[in-house]
């Protein structure tokens, strides 16, 4: 890493920390495991859109956007965002994943109880979702930066959970698609930022 990398806020501090073996080690660590699971995530979601039948995975078919409180995909503004923003937004967005992804779990144990599969990946992307916002989180306190805090975990899961109990069988496998869809946007869009970090272009 350039010196310049070393401090995303504070300029004046890059020298003493940007040579740091340690640190850098797990940006890249981290930017790997984002790449990975990029791969992941679009598995995830052709096995999701398999499991729903018809009309999921129709040419042509275009779900509806249903509102899920609390989280949403990276807005087009965010590549526009100093490095060290976009970085607090992909921890928090990683942060509330887990428990939607354990929600659609859930929902899919009642509805495709014969997916053992499928609910394994969610499982799982649960559990990658969590490891790789706490290893940004991480990143981000060795740069000085500190994530915002705690996601928007709570509302998002309570507006998961409220819609998929008011709304047809069709609403829940929609939501659920959505959810593996942000899953996927937001593993995306942070090994993104974290490729520029790698790479030395600090915003």
């Amino acid at each position: 890493m350039s010196q310049r990398e070393g401090s995303l806020e504070d300029p004046q501090a890059d020298s003493s920390i940007s040579f740091l073996p340690h640190l850098e080690a797990k940006i890249r660590q981290t930017h790997n495991l984002a790449r990975l699971l990029t791969k992941y995530a679009e598995q995830l979601l052709e096995e999701y859109v398999q499991q729903q039948g018809d009309p999921f995975g129709m040419p042509g078919f275009s779900p509806p956007r249903l509102s899920l409180a609390g989280l949403s995909g990276p807005s087009p503004s965010h590549a526009g965002l100093p490095l060290s923003e976009r970085l607090r937004l992909d921890a928090a967005a990683l942060g509330a994943l887990p428990a939607l992804l354990d929600a659609v779990r859930r929902h899919q144990a009642e509805l495709n109880p014969r997916s053992p599969r499928l609910q394994r990946s969610l499982e799982e992307a649960a559990r990658q979702a969590r490891a790789l916002g706490a290893a940004v989180e991480t990143v981000l306190a060795a740069l000085g930066s500190a994530a915002r805090g705690p996601g928007p975990e709570h509302s998002a899961t309570t507006a998961l959970s409220t819609a998929n109990s008011a709304a047809s069988i069709f609403s829940a496998k929609v939501l659920g698609l959505q959810v593996c869809g942000l899953y996927g946007e937001w593993v995306n869009r942070t090994e993104g930022d974290l490729s520029q970090l790698v790479h030395g272009g600090v915003a």
